[in-house]
């Protein structure tokens, strides 16, 4: 009969093997979509707040799971993006940090809308632009997913 091979160093190897799998599926639990919201106000506002913060940060994984595949977005440039566009311009982004105000939410049946003022500003507090927008939404699989969203430039007389 062979020797029986339950040494330490073959538990380490598959505590090892088993910690390797854990640590590597984190990113892709991390970046999981959210499930099972609830149908309110509150809701949407958070989900824009998720948006601003994941912009400050060029997340483009945090940002896609709250567009819907057929997002299109009225850019404060007056230039139409799709999903795609929107997506792959996060990384080229200006740093900055995105503060929102003045929000305001509204729910009807599985469709809802936001609208606020966004400020980005930079490291030193600077304001580089302010932008009001809305955001059209409807609710799928259990989660607020963004339509349309449309921006406008503030002009520097109203900053």
């Amino acid at each position: 009969m062979p020797p029986r091979r339950d040494s330490c160093d073959d538990l380490k190897v598959k505590t090892l093997a088993i910690l390797s799998v854990f640590f590597f599926s984190l990113p892709a639990l991390a970046s999981a979509c959210p499930k099972n919201q609830p149908k309110t106000e509150a809701t949407l506002i958070d989900a824009e707040n998720t948006w601003a913060d994941a912009l400050s940060r060029k997340d483009a994984d945090a940002v896609a799971c709250l567009l819907s595949d057929e997002f299109e977005d009225a850019d404060a440039d007056g230039s139409l993006k799709t999903r795609a566009e929107t997506l792959a311009h996060i990384p080229l982004r200006k740093p900055g940090t995105n503060h929102l105000s003045e929000m305001r939410a509204h729910v009807e049946g599985d469709f809802g809308f936001t609208r606020g003022l966004a400020t980005l500003v930079d490291a030193s507090g600077k304001v580089i632009a302010r932008v009001r927008f809305t955001d059209v939404f409807a609710y799928r699989d259990g989660r607020w997913q963004a339509l349309a969203g449309h921006e406008s430039l503030l002009s520097q007389a109203s900053r």
